[in-house]
């Protein structure tokens, strides 16, 4: 066999897959605790270890990683208009892989500046006014950015003119820029790759080596790529045979939601306010995660179900906060529900954030809908990652919460999707395989992903 081996470095778990290229198939999957707060080349050697056991001893072909073992890059989003190069840099910033803790808008005001400070993010994204127009509020921004303290990183891609002035400013206060080019050069017009690319070589620069990805980092092939990104170019790769689709990945520190699909509005009288979203999207939400978030995620839930907040639901965030690697299986089987509860509001939260809404106005020519964001409704598959929801009792019963029911009222969530599950998590192991073998990978997920 010629064995590509494909690991992931999750916030939980280290996923190792061993694919035998030649047949076309996974040959072995073993996962193991990640062991972050040592060296995480302990947990890639336990799940290793296990691969051995299945295959005896044997030296890989090629070694692939991938890596959202500290829960993304901490991002701030600065922008100009809410609607316009606000949401542009942020949509930049969460399909590179980065968690977005707060995005701002127009002039950035001392209660901000000290909410920054105290946010500590890896980078700030500062964006604002489309290529030759306003200048003012990102040179402004720029400026107030300079007296903030922290170890941060600035990517400068707003208004090309006054990119100059902007790195003067921040370079003069000791602050690393990056510039890139404008998230919005014209009105209404993304481009949020160059933002995308540069999010992704930080990531690359600051993290590998700073949380211990750097011994591993020297025994792959390629180099150590966030995993939210491997997952979007496996999505991307299996929206080109299947159509469009929709992907969930729950993990331990966030909920990551992908939309390979044409959002523009469906119904003849809808419009769109704001901007055009791209086709590939990706979200990530930072506070509905299951193991390392649950606590944020419980106050979301019990918002709105009181009842939530019950003896058992306290045990058993008691125990996940006390090991983040445990499943309710076993001795605490009696936590299966309680723990797939939290994995369906965690959708049914992404879903609503990530999908479109529409509003019915009254115009001078009659009754029209406003539609933000993408219309996802004619989607044609719903695909469920993440050991909260592959291990789970009723996957259905989970997935089912991003598909539309009357409860969502204006939410441009899918209609009549078909709902596949990834049983063996190989969504980030396919993205790392389709940079070398496409055609491989796209085969092993419509063989190993299911109906449900």
């Amino acid at each position: 066999m010629q064995i590509y081996l494909l690991t992931d470095f999750g916030s939980t778990y280290t996923k190792v897959m061993a694919v035998d290229v030649a047949g076309g198939q996974i040959a072995a999957f073993a996962k193991a605790f990640t062991t972050i707060e040592d060296d995480v080349t302990i947990g890639y050697e336990n799940a290793l270890a296990q691969i051995r056991l299945k295959l005896g001893d044997f030296v890989p072909a090629v070694s692939l990683a991938c890596s959202s073992a500290a829960g993304g890059l901490k991002m701030v989003s600065s922008g100009l208009v809410p609607d316009l190069t606000a949401k542009a840099s942020r949509l930049a910033a969460t399909s590179a892989g980065a968690k977005v803790m707060k995005t701002y808008s127009y002039e950035l005001t001392e209660f901000e500046m000290e909410e920054i400070e105290m946010i500590n993010p890896d980078i700030i994204l500062l964006s604002g006014g489309i290529d030759g127009g306003n200048k003012k509020v990102v040179l402004q921004n720029a400026q107030t950015l300079a007296q903030i303290n922290g170890d941060f990183q600035v990517i400068m891609a707003g208004n090309r003119s006054a990119a100059g002035d902007v790195r003067a400013v921040l370079e003069a206060a000791g602050k690393r820029v990056v510039v890139c080019e404008n998230v919005m050069p014209t009105f209404g017009k993304l481009n949020i790759r160059p933002a995308k690319a540069a999010i992704r070589d930080l990531f690359i620069e600051n993290i590998i080596s700073a949380k211990g990805l750097d011994k591993v980092a020297a025994r792959m092939d390629m180099e150590i790529i966030p995993t939210p990104l491997a997952v979007f170019e496996a999505c991307e790769l299996l929206a080109r045979e299947l159509g469009s689709l929709m992907a969930y990945d729950l993990g331990g520190a966030t909920s990551d939601v992908y939309s390979m699909a044409d959002g523009t509005p469906k119904s003849a009288n809808a419009f769109i306010t704001g901007i055009n979203e791209p086709f590939s999207k990706r979200t990530v939400e930072g506070d509905v995660g299951m193991r390392y978030s649950q606590s944020a995620l419980y106050d979301l839930i019990v918002e709105d179900e009181p009842s939530f907040a019950c003896e058992l639901t306290a045990q058993w965030m008691e125990i996940c906060a006390g090991d983040p690697s445990v499943m309710p299986l076993g001795e605490y089987a009696k936590y299966a529900e309680v723990d797939a509860h939290f994995a369906g509001r965690a959708i049914s939260i992404s879903a609503k954030r990530h999908c479109g809404l529409v509003e019915r106005v009254f115009t001078p020519n009659g009754e029209m809908l406003s539609q933000e964001g993408k219309d996802l409704t004619q989607v044609a598959y719903v695909i469920g990652s993440g050991g909260a929801v592959i291990n789970a009792p009723d996957p259905r019963a989970i997935l089912q919460n991003a598909v539309y029911a009357p409860q969502d009222l204006n939410s441009l969530k899918p209609l009549e999707p078909k709902i596949l599950l990834d049983k063996q998590n190989a969504l980030a192991a396919m993205g790392l395989l389709s940079r070398r073998h496409p055609d491989i990978a796209l085969k092993i997920m419509k063989s190993t992903f299911v109906e449900v």
